[in-house]
């Protein structure tokens, strides 16, 4: 007997266009249904501006106003990394003690794929509080910038896709470790020293994760430098570091996960 052709009612398999729709409209739930949180992370990232910013005046004075566009444009990709890097490895450590993580496991699409595009979603967050957090910096400096969007957005994207490998990596770490959220927020305060790696030259740096990007996102948004006026040779770099970085962590993410599996602590907590 022959096969009934499928009825038009049937529910259709979903596609990853119907997954990063799902994740991006869960994220924008968290956002609106949680907005004490989203604000008091800004307002603690202004406060610790505002001692930077403050504290620096009274100790280092004239000097530090010299240097101030640099210090926001600074602080600026700063947020963006640490809103990148943690978006899948403090998920992912969540899920672990929620006890959820299986579920995604057991997804038709696999867990790297949900959690990849889970990162995206909050790292789409983390631009518009960052936008926010920014604005509000300008206005406490009385400073100005450029922002070309046509070239902010494409360096700060390139810059912070190295740091969300990183993330991937780490979230592969959690998995198999559980408990490491020490070392994690320890690898926070190391993205200080790589976005202030221009200020002492770049040199094979620039293959590190931020050094090159923090280079041209001040040269974009302090000296008003636009995309195409940037080396060819640097942009080329930014983005095979952007690549090789988000490779690297998802090919270890895809290990660690695979070996949770076999050694059967994937449920752990």
């Amino acid at each position: 007997m022959s096969d009934s052709p499928p009825n038009s009612s049937d529910p259709r398999p979903a596609g990853y266009r119907h997954l990063a729709r799902a994740v991006l409209y869960r994220e924008y739930l968290v956002f609106v249904r949680y907005p004490a949180n989203a604000i008091g992370g800004i307002v603690v990232s202004l406060f610790f501006f505002g001692l930077l910013f403050y504290g620096g005046r009274m100790i280092a004075g004239q000097a530090l106003d010299d240097s101030i566009e640099g210090l926001v444009v600074g602080y600026f990709l700063w947020t963006l990394s640490v809103g990148a890097y943690s978006a899948i490895s403090n998920d992912i450590g969540a899920e672990v003690q929620w006890g959820t993580l299986e579920r995604h496991v057991t997804t038709p699409f696999g867990f790297a794929p949900v959690a990849f595009l889970k990162g995206m979603a909050k790292l789409v967050r983390t631009f518009v509080t960052s936008a926010v957090i920014l604005a509000a910096m300008l206005v406490v400096t009385g400073t100005s910038l450029q922002i070309d969007v046509l070239t902010v957005v494409p360096v700060a994207v390139l810059s912070v896709a190295s740091v969300l490998g990183l993330g991937f990596a780490a979230g592969g770490v959690t998995v198999l470790y559980k408990r490491i959220g020490s070392w994690l927020g320890l690898l926070q305060f190391g993205f200080v020293v790589l976005i202030s790696a221009p200020a002492f030259g770049l040199g094979w740096t620039k293959f590190l994760p931020l050094a090159l990007g923090s280079a041209l996102l001040q040269r974009a948004m302090v000296d008003g430098t636009h995309l195409w006026e940037f080396p060819p040779g640097d942009v080329a770099i930014l983005v095979g570091t952007a690549v090789g970085y988000v490779a690297f962590g998802y090919a270890v993410f895809a290990y660690a996960t695979r070996r949770a599996r076999r050694l059967g602590v994937l449920g752990d907590y």
